[in-house]
């Protein structure tokens, strides 16, 4: 079988296994995308994090940052989220009020700022040469094998 996957036919590109493309591809695009953050000294917790308290009217707690973003967790571990609480409070990118509410700081609304423009970078490099109608079809079979095996396809 050639290696070249875009000379592949339809009948070729069909038994090909879905498990390893969807991994292989996760693989890669975290790597890229993790690699980027980091350069920029961040994590994607912390990400998620600026951008969920960024995006709840009155802030949220370090419960409610945690149980939003459990299903992001993967490999990264259940201490994850209390981590990048923790570190951006430690920079001063959030604060916490009296009943525990974190909200961004100054600092933390320029760096969520800056750190949008990268991801939408990221995603922008991601999707060269995708239409929106592949990437929705795209998506569209994988919500519909995983509900197929008894997943939750939720979209997000």
């Amino acid at each position: 079988m050639t290696t070249d996957h875009t000379r592949l036919d339809v009948t070729a590109l069909a038994a090909q296994p879905i498990a390893y493309w969807t991994w292989a591809a996760a693989q890669a695009l975290l790597r890229h995308i993790r690699g980027a953050m980091a350069r920029e000294d961040l994590s994607q917790p912390q990400w998620w994090t600026l951008s969920h308290v960024d995006g709840a009217e009155r802030g949220l707690t370090r419960v409610e940052v945690c149980a939003r973003l459990d299903a992001y967790l993967g490999e990264l571990g259940p201490d994850a989220m209390g981590h990048a609480v923790d570190s951006l409070l430690h920079r001063g990118w959030l604060i916490a009020d009296g009943a525990g509410r974190l909200t961004l700081t100054d600092d933390g609304r320029a760096a969520k700022v800056r750190i949008k423009s990268l991801v939408d970078g990221l995603r922008s490099e991601i999707h060269e040469g995708i239409t929106d109608e592949e990437y929705a079809a795209a998506l569209t079979v994988l919500q519909r094998m995983i509900r197929n095996v008894g997943g939750a396809a939720a979209p997000r």
